[in-house]
């Protein structure tokens, strides 16, 4: 079982704007309704960030969105499906209905040339229920301890994240976070970051103080706290992979980055580079960062 991967999947965009479906329950959107080129400035962004990828020794599989039906959140594949190295993928239950619309069975006629696919496991029957689930933005999993952490938000129901559990063999520990506002956070990957030897979790968040001592108790890893700001600068939003000659290193946006403190940089750089991308656009209009953009891709690479 590997926590980290080379191999991730990116969605370039076409058609990026502010979703106004997901605008209500995501108070991390904001929009600028007279800019005319947030198209423009995220594909520059989302190409920027890929080059660097690659550059850095990623396996970045990208595919390019497509023109209809309209999906102007597509850039962040993560929300929709999970892939696992018993080559199980599995699709989630999203709560925006143009959100359903990004589910894409030729990215996986694509990546069964190569991977191998022995099941599908489909949430998606939940959304006549109301009830939802939305991938590894809902699901923070550890897979080395087999434990899925998450945030019950609307967007995180909590029966169909023991619906996962249960299927996929994690134990489940889930909790309540809030913004300053007390809004229930739309997803647990905005409040955490689970790598190899650490945790970031903004403990401010959860006020619950049995969940919190959960949170503690469930790990032996390294427990970076962040505070309520730094989570809205998407501080929470990182992703820790590992590239070609398997040197660890932990993404994340400029905005995330810049928000930390000195001792905070110094306490992940012991357990990987760190790499930044300024993608204010993407973050701005879509309420994602980094870590959204990516779905890692843990299924087993076919025998020649």
């Amino acid at each position: 079982m590997s926590q980290i991967t080379q191999n991730l999947i990116m969605i370039r965009p076409i058609s990026f704007a502010f979703n106004e479906q997901t605008a209500s329950t995501n108070t991390f959107q904001n929009t600028d309704r007279g800019r005319q080129d947030v198209q423009q400035r995220a594909l520059r962004e989302f190409n920027q960030m890929a080059s660097k990828l690659r550059d850095e020794g990623l396996n970045v599989f990208i595919t390019d969105d497509t023109d209809e039906p309209h999906t102007p959140d597509s850039i962040f594949p993560n929300n929709w499906f999970s892939t696992h190295d018993d080559g199980t993928v599995v699709l989630y239950p999203m709560q925006a209905e143009n959100r359903r619309y990004e589910r894409r069975p030729d990215i996986f006629d694509t990546l069964s040339e190569r991977y191998q696919l022995y099941e599908m496991v489909d949430l998606t029957a939940y959304e006549k229920e109301n009830k939802f689930l939305e991938g590894t933005g809902s699901l923070v999993l550890d897979r080395d301890l087999r434990l899925a952490y998450a945030a019950i938000s609307s967007r995180t129901d909590a029966e169909v994240a023991q619906v996962f559990a249960n299927k996929m063999g994690y134990e489940l520990l889930l909790f309540n976070a809030t913004d300053k506002h007390g809004v229930p956070v739309y997803h647990t990957n905005v409040v955490m970051c689970v790598g190899e030897e650490f945790l970031v979790v903004c403990m401010d968040s959860i006020q619950h103080p049995d969940q919190r001592k959960a949170i503690v108790q469930s790990t032996s890893k390294d427990i970076i706290a962040i505070t309520a700001a730094q989570m809205e600068s998407f501080a929470g939003n990182m992703l820790q992979v590992k590239n070609a000659t398997n040197e660890k290193l932990l993404l994340m946006s400029k905005t995330a980055y810049d928000s930390l403190t000195p001792e905070q940089i110094t306490r992940l750089e012991n357990y990987s580079r760190i790499l930044y991308f300024d993608i204010s656009t993407i973050e701005q209009h879509g309420g994602g960062s980094v870590r959204c953009m990516l779905a890692e891709n843990f299924l087993p690479v076919k025998p020649n």
